[in-house]
């Protein structure tokens, strides 16, 4: 399972004048927050916990980000900030962080949003070990701005600078699965990733390509950046789906608590997969009494969710995010031996999902296979249904269809 996210964050900006001036363009306010605060939640809800930013320009803004913002706290992962002493262009930055680059990694611009699953993305890598990296393609109309790639049964042939006179074409929308030892062995102290380390790995065929219709937006001009104020923001507005564990997920073998006691239920890993590229988040809201009466600790709860998460990214799937209540007021271990608000039939889960991750509940629903789940999700104000059982993936079909009809996603 690939973990690691690199974020470019370096560049001068100069298309967008005073506005960069002292400020790195992706810092730029985006519907009222940092626009690089906005990437790296996109990047962490799809499973991607280890995230390096590789700065240059006004670094020191950067860092204070990273240690300031209360939504990047709140985030499960584990955040660093690399900073060029001198501009390397975009392949020399990756040089500065060559130590702690995992083998297989995400690579991005930090002055774009292209809503591509992830984890598709990185499948494309790992399935084909000849291929030193896969880029992310985007058609638009007139791509005269950013230049185009040629593509032959899946392998990048050429890049084009500029196509004027084209009315559509195959853009590098800037994220990159790529592999470690395959680009670093090409990296000068200076240089760029897109003149000099892709033209050569697409001399030699090792570059492939993929492409998304996902909404795609680049910051770096004026007209660009002005759209992003509220295109941005009704983008990561979603509704979501969110799902109870045990009994719904997973077979509840009672208090599951370790990965040699979770059995998938039928097609819940396609339900979850189906969920993704609809466009819902998807939440895991679990009650986990089992912590309060000492059959297993907090950590395990975190544990049982990496394993979902590495076999749901086996078929290009994640949870974005989960909550559970460790809470019971007739546990045996003092420290949790209370009422909760977060403990299901009460909504405090759900809630505390929705405003970290700015869902439209209108359009959400809980799937859940007891009576406290249904009753959350009505306090809440979201609608609920009952698993009976059967194959997941056939509920959340029936959803998706009704909700597709209703123009919800």
């Amino acid at each position: 399972m690939i973990r690691q996210a690199v974020i470019l964050c370096g560049g001068l900006g100069t298309r967008l004048g005073s506005l960069t001036h002292a400020t790195p363009k992706p810092l730029l306010p985006v519907g009222g927050r940092p626009f690089l605060e906005i990437l790296i939640g996109e990047v962490v809800r799809q499973g991607f916990n280890d995230i390096v930013l590789l700065s240059g320009f006004c670094s020191d803004q950067v860092v204070r980000l990273v240690k300031e913002s209360r939504f990047i706290a709140s985030l499960k992962a584990n955040i660093r900030v690399i900073v060029e002493p001198v501009p390397a262009g975009t392949g020399g930055a990756l040089r500065y962080a060559e130590d702690i680059l995992a083998s297989e990694f995400i690579l991005m611009n930090g002055d774009s949003l292209f809503d591509i699953p992830l984890r598709l993305l990185c499948l494309e890598l790992q399935r084909s070990p000849a291929l030193a990296g896969v880029l992310a393609l985007r058609e638009v109309a007139q791509p005269d701005r950013f230049g185009v790639v040629e593509v032959v049964d899946g392998v990048v042939q050429d890049f084009a600078d500029r196509a004027p006179g084209r009315s559509s074409g195959l853009i590098n929308g800037g994220i990159y699965a790529m592999r470690r030892d395959a680009v670093l062995q090409l990296i000068a102290d200076i240089c760029s990733l897109e003149r000099d380390i892709f033209p050569a790995l697409v001399a030699e065929r090792r570059i492939g390509a993929r492409a998304y219709d996902g909404f795609f937006l680049d910051i770096g001009i004026p007209d660009s950046y002005s759209e992003a104020q509220e295109s941005i923001p009704a983008l990561i507005r979603r509704p979501a789906i969110f799902f109870d564990r045990d009994g719904v997920l997973n077979v509840d073998h009672g208090y599951v608590g370790t990965m040699e006691r979770f059995d998938w239920i039928a097609g819940a890993r396609s339900a979850v997969r189906s969920a993704n590229d609809a466009g819902y988040l998807v939440f895991v809201v679990t009650n986990q009494a089992g912590v309060a009466r000492g059959l297993y600790p907090e950590t395990a709860v975190a544990d049982l969710f990496d394993h979902m998460q590495m076999e749901l990214a086996e078929i290009g799937a994640h949870i974005d995010d989960y909550r559970y209540c460790p809470h019971h007021s007739d546990g045996t271990i003092e420290q949790y031996r209370k009422a909760c608000d977060w403990r299901k039939p009460a909504p405090g889960m759900i809630l505390d999902l929705a405003e970290q991750w700015s869902v439209d509940m209108s359009g959400s629903v809980l799937i859940g296979d007891k009576q406290s789940d249904l009753d959350a999700a009505k306090a809440a104000g979201i609608d609920a249904h009952y698993f009976a059982g059967g194959a997941l993936d056939t509920l959340v079909h029936r959803l998706l269809e009704i909700s597709t009809e209703r123009g919800l996603v």
